[in-house]
């Protein structure tokens, strides 16, 4: 009998490794795939087996809309409330999907080492879907870190996937796609073409992401209507054995002046303290319960200066490297079974808090405080020990956070005295507090917890002291200050907003979205299109900026993870909610653009004059702010353009289909390319099937172009344009299936840049001219280009300047081809995709408005 194949998929390349190394002891057999596949032998179920660990990266598949709903202009954002929702594949240039078909061939069962959450068990469904294993021959994998201790546990205690937590997992990105790509198409089409200075790619909305923005809104609000009002304290002064004492009013302030002045003459005539009461008692700080995802991030921001997702990326890190156990957990107590003994065994040799933890060894540690499990995993705990030097700097800060926060959970609680006096004169009381640490406990491995000593001098009870002045301070009620993301995230998890996972990405989001700025403290201050939009909501329909809908979608969806409710109801009735209200808040838009009016500047009032309208053939302006666009004041038209690059006019040329003057679009950095475009083609591609190269290139360069990307002339099939693919294309790209186009404006550091990905080819540098002629390569099909070199620098051995030839199949340009961004570059397919064929001209429609694609991560 053969001895049978057992596939394991982790979630990361990093993490397959690991698991690898543990089951196979360092001794496997590593080949390249579309992620690495480590193979060898073992046992699986008390028999042998051959074993293959790969991983995904991340989701396998993303939610997404049928493409008849990508294109904004022909679509009702209405109708995407009752849209079929598609799963596509998350990252298709990976080819995940393939490469785990092909792998799981052969197999006999399959083992998920995905992360343990609702996220992770989403993720093995789709494993199971692109391998087609029977669900009878999966398994599920539980653990919480990648120590090998862990990884073996787990591999004795599989369990099988569970259906409800990833189709609770599903109704979220439903929801949440649908609902915000609605909103959003609508606001963003509504305002930006209305608003030149609006400074935001797209006006989005989303269930999570706009109450977030609420809270950091109404503390803005709070702040500006904030009155301060005055008031007045009593500041008695007393001397005793030499020191001198201000004594604190059991009143502590008055907002009466005339009564505070009142109270001041009475105690200055009285003149005399009499100690009415001493007390003495032994108070105790307690020892922190465990560390959680929410408490790790608060403290990042507040303490450690990172934001919060930030934050996730170095935990995340270290989790992957098994420095520390899985870093998203709601939980901050220990299992019973939990060896604190081994955790604190690894840290005996750290040079900062080795000692303190031999000691605790030595002398008995605590338990840790019970705290709160909610069934997910245990708090976040040190694994193994790190230097900086193993680390680097940040990720050194966090870490040396999380073990001193997990030492402290151990350690004994903090104990100290508390003396205090109390006085009375004239019938009024005052009092003076000192304090002395007994026992240093857990604030002598995390001294910014500490307790200061606080020395009073000694008092009788009974005993008179006369006053030497009594002062009346005066002071100011002041505003409460901007949200922090530390006090931001607390309002988050107190009003269920988000998850421990994806906190991180609301607050992201308003920050790029351009709704707030950090500023210094890392606090959050509105920006005016946040506060504008908050505005609004709260003028038609406030329910979609406060915390109370998302909050019960989010007890609904965990009812779903728990198998208690059906997901489709749950998806029907949250979507059907949604619906009403967006139909309400569209008849009611003027309210909320009132507010936009007051704020911001009509298209007609922005921009400066750049290029001619091939309708009117009158000037338009060219809006630079965020989203670039050009705007005819005549024809009322907004043209979207490159969200990426400086927009200049090219040469005065125009386009041969339309008549409007082209632009040319240079994007900087070492990625850098120039291409000319036609501002009219750009949104409203000329030729059937072109949509396909568009969505191709906006894919490939990662939304470099971003909402409203298009056609340029790179990607153009016109025939006889001097500016199109057919004119400029040179030869198939060896990166991705685009064409190497020459960049018409890179003299003298001549190159060719993709029309798809960031691949660049450098040429003859310092030639004179370089262009592309009608001529083809007969061995390549690949254009002939004509090179006329610099007189001083030709290579050419007569001296001569002019040289025509194929950059593959010619010695003389091939030796001088440098490659930047891409593999070896050598004989191919031509001149690549968009050269014939399947491209065909058609009459002009309406403008095309492209869709970023919007996965429910960006709202």
């Amino acid at each position: 009998m053969a001895t049978p194949k057992v596939l394991m998929v982790a979630e990361k390349p990093s993490i397959a490794l690991s698991i690898a190394s543990v089951l196979s002891h360092g001794q496997m057999f590593t080949r390249k795939g579309s992620t690495e596949v480590h193979e060898f032998e073992g046992r699986f179920l008390g028999s042998p087996a051959r074993f293959k660990v790969t991983s995904v990266i991340g989701h396998v598949f993303s939610v997404d809309f049928p493409g008849k709903y990508q294109d904004w202009a022909a679509t009702d954002p209405l109708d995407l409330f009752q849209a079929q929702v598609l799963k596509t594949e998350s990252n298709p240039k990976a080819h995940i999907c393939k490469h785990l078909n092909q792998e799981a061939r052969g197999c006999r069962y399959l083992v998920l080492w995905l992360d343990c959450d609702r996220e992770g068990e989403n993720i093995c469904f789709e494993v199971i879907e692109s391998t087609g294993f029977n669900i009878k021959d999966v398994y599920r994998a539980r653990f919480s870190a990648v120590t090998e201790k862990d990884v073996l546990k787990a591999l004795d205690n599989l369990v099988r996937p569970n259906r409800d937590e990833a189709m609770a997992v599903d109704a979220r990105q439903e929801i949440d796609l649908k609902v915000g790509v609605a909103f959003t198409r609508f606001q963003t089409s509504f305002f930006q073409g209305k608003y030149g200075n609006l400074d935001s790619r797209v006006i989005s909305y989303g269930p999570c992401q706009t109450p977030t923005l609420g809270f950091c809104v109404q503390r803005y609000l709070q702040i500006n209507t904030f009155k301060p009002e005055k008031f007045w304290s009593l500041h008695p002064y007393i001397i005793q054995s030499g020191y001198e004492i201000q004594l604190e009013w059991q009143r502590s302030k008055l907002f009466d002046i005339n009564v505070a002045m009142m109270f001041q003459k009475l105690v200055a005539e009285d003149g005399i303290f009499e100690v009415a009461e001493i007390s003495e008692k032994q108070e105790t700080k307690c020892r922190p319960v465990g560390l959680n995802t929410v408490n790790l991030l608060k403290v990042a921001s507040s303490a450690l200066g990172f934001g919060p997702q930030m934050a996730m990326q170095l935990a995340e890190r270290l989790y992957t490297q098994g420095f520390i156990s899985y870093p998203r957990t709601e939980s901050t107590s220990y299992p019973p079974s939990f060896d604190f003994h081994g955790a604190l065994s690894a840290q005996t040799n750290n040079p900062t808090w080795g000692s303190y933890v031999k000691g605790l060894l030595t002398s008995g540690y605590q338990k840790p405080r019970l705290g709160t499990d909610a069934g997910d995993h245990p708090p976040i705990t040190p694994m193994k020990s790190a230097s900086e030097d193993m680390l680097g700097n940040d990720a050194w800060k966090l870490y040396q956070y999380i073990c001193q926060y997990f030492i402290g959970t151990v350690s004994p609680d903090c104990k100290y005295v508390r003396k205090k006096v109390e006085f009375s004169v004239g019938g009024e009381f005052f009092h003076c507090t000192g304090q002395h640490v007994i026992t240093k406990g857990f604030t002598a491995i995390m001294p910014w917890l500490s307790i200061n000593d606080k020395s009073i001098p000694s008092f009788t009870k009974g005993q008179k002291i006369k006053v030497t002045k009594v002062e009346l301070y005066e002071g100011s009620t002041t505003p409460p200050d901007f949200l922090t993301e530390s006090e931001l995230i607390s309002l988050m998890e107190k009003n269920g907003i988000g998850t421990d996972a994806s906190i991180p990405v609301h607050i992201n989001n308003i920050c790029e979205r351009n709704y707030v700025q950090v500023q210094a403290g890392r606090k959050l201050v509105p920006t005016t299109l946040g506060i504008t939009l908050i505005r609004g909501y709260q003028s038609i329909d406030p329910d979609l900026c406060l915390p109370d809908i998302r909050s019960f979608i989010e007890q609904q969806i965990t009812l779903i993870a728990k198998g208690q409710v059906d997901h489709h109801r749950v998806v029907q009735h949250v979507i059907e909610q949604f619906k009403q209200k967006f139909c309400y808040f569209v008849k009611k838009i003027e309210a909320m653009d009132a507010l936009f009016e007051a704020q911001f500047s009509a298209l007609v009032d922005s921009g400066r004059i750049l290029s001619k309208c091939g309708k009117c053939l009158r000037y338009m302006k060219y809006i630079s702010s965020q989203p670039p666009r050009l705007y005819c004041m005549t024809c009322e038209e907004v043209y979207p353009l490159p969200q990426k690059g400086t927009i200049k006019l090219y040469k005065e040329l125009s386009c041969p289909l339309d008549n409007f003057e082209l632009l040319i679009c240079s994007i900087p950095g070492p990625e850098g390319k120039s291409f000319p475009l036609c501002p009219y083609c750009y949104s409203n591609p000329p030729f059937e099937g072109v949509e396909e190269l568009i969505n191709s290139a906006k894919t490939s360069t990662a939304g470099k172009n971003g909402k409203g990307a298009g056609m340029a002339c790179n990607l153009c099939p016109h025939p006889t344009c001097p500016n199109s693919l057919v004119s400029q294309g040179v030869c198939a790209c060896p990166e991705c299936s685009g064409t190497l186009v020459l960049d018409p404006i890179s003299a003298p550091n001549w190159r060719l840049c993709c029309n798809m990905c960031n691949c660049l080819v450098f040429l003859a540098q310092g030639a004179h001219r370089i262009s592309t002629t009608k001529e083809r390569c007969p061995e390549c099909d690949s254009s002939i280009l004509e090179v006329d070199f610099n007189k001083k620098t030709t290579p050419l051995e007569d001296g001569s300047t002019l040289h025509r030839g194929c950059i593959l199949c010619d010695p003389l340009l091939h030796s001088i081809v440098e490659m930047k961004y891409g593999r070896s570059f050598k004989r191919g397919r031509g001149r690549g995709r968009g050269r014939r064929g399947a491209i065909r001209g058609r009459g002009r429609g309406g403008v095309k408005m492209m869709d970023p694609k919007m996965s429910f991560r960006d709202f």
